[in-house]
């Protein structure tokens, strides 16, 4: 073999031997968690600091990050208990308590979270007339935060404050200045 193909296959095997050991050397910030698999199947979880991966062996399966996070819904559309269509958006804040479970449970937390949080706001707003849903915010944010900490907590996601940033009733209502009551009568909006 030649002197300059030797040199270059040695200086190949030793970018390739850099390059492998670069990629074993993990560094994780202090608001997140690496989840790591080994083979297909978890293994560990790193905390911050630096952390060393076996090569072509382990792999982060996700990158957890523990710090608040935010959901808007665009307004929903939702029947209340005496058949008015109320447009109501919503906020949502929460964090991640457990990686583990947050990555393995639910495929899409986020999805999930707003799938869960337009079914429950549903239930509830369905269980209210028009005046009680549009006095009612800060009713209607407690009974939805407690029925989506019951699921999420098993998803290892703590929602920490729920927000009903907007109630509209429909245009006919608006322009009225007063919802249908029960029995087609009419009540004042306090």
């Amino acid at each position: 073999m030649e002197p300059v193909a030797a040199g270059l296959l040695t200086a190949g095997v030793v970018v390739g031997v850099a390059a492998v050991l670069t990629r074993s050397v993990r560094t994780v910030p202090a608001h997140r968690r690496d989840l790591v698999e080994r083979l297909g199947k978890y293994h560990r979880t790193l905390a911050p600091g630096r952390a060393v991966l076996v090569p072509f062996v382990d792999a982060v399966r996700a990158e957890v990050d523990l710090g608040e996070q935010v959901r808007d819904l665009p307004p929903q559309p939702v029947v209340t208990a005496d058949d008015v269509v109320v447009s109501v958006g919503v906020g949502l804040r929460y964090t991640v308590a457990d990686p583990v479970r947050a990555t393995y449970e639910v495929a899409d937390v986020g999805r999930a979270l707003d799938l869960l949080a337009v079914t429950t706001l549903r239930t509830v707003v369905g269980a209210l007339d028009l005046e009680r849903t549009v006095t009612g915010r800060e009713e209607i944010a407690r009974q939805l935060s407690g029925a989506l900490a019951e699921t999420t907590g098993r998803w290892g996601i703590t929602v920490t404050r729920v927000e009903v940033r907007s109630i509209e009733p429909p245009p006919n209502v608006m322009d009225q200045g007063t919802p249908p009551g029960p029995a087609g009568t009419r009540s004042p909006l306090s």
